[in-house]
């Protein structure tokens, strides 16, 4: 079976039909032959011999099944699609994630939308409540950026505690930074 286009052209080649829905791939997968397994309470959806999506089974009949998750590449590409696209806007995340992205566009507008995206990417890696402990912890520390957070997952996973500086001793090319009120994370 291969990747179809869906038919109201919302991403192309990023949803495969298993029976009479569609389920998302990540969009790297997009317009690539794929294999399909449907189990009683799980559809798994692979390339070759890896596995690239799974999702909970679907009995309705015509409905689309996201995962946020494998939009997030394209989005981060075009980052104006953020609070456009369908299965971005139906995620219900913690509430913490929406106080770090209020603080990344504030920080860095644009740049910070972009970031957060970058955040969400984690997702492809790491675990939700891995994540979610760290986006928890970043605003508390001061740590409004992507390397921080990825930082403080890592430590979150490996059981160990964040390296933190003390920004006001920071220099950058010989100068020295404008002091910051709280200590940063510094991955």
């Amino acid at each position: 079976m291969s990747a179809i286009r869906p038919p109201d052209g919302s991403v192309p080649g990023a949803l495969v039909r298993y029976e009479t829905n569609d389920y998302s791939v990540p969009v790297s997968y997009g317009h690539r032959d794929v294999w399909i397994r449907g189990y009683v309470d799980v559809v798994v959806i692979g390339c070759g011999g890896e596995v690239i999506a799974r999702h909970p089974r679907c009995y309705d009949r015509e409905d689309m099944v996201f995962d946020p998750v494998h939009y997030l590449p394209l989005i981060e590409r075009k980052i104006n699609a953020l609070d456009q696209a369908a299965p971005p806007a139906e995620w219900d995340l913690p509430p913490e994630f929406a106080t770090l992205r209020r603080l990344m566009e504030a920080r860095m507008i644009k740049a910070g939308r972009r970031e957060y995206v970058q955040v969400l990417r984690l997702l492809e890696t790491f675990d939700i409540d891995d994540l979610h402990a760290a986006v928890k912890k970043a605003p508390q520390l001061g740590a409004v950026g992507f390397d921080a957070v990825k930082h403080l997952v890592l430590c979150h996973v490996e059981k160990r505690p964040p390296k933190l500086i003390s920004m006001s001793t920071h220099t950058c090319h010989g100068r020295t930074s404008r002091p910051h009120p709280r200590p940063a994370i510094w991955p």
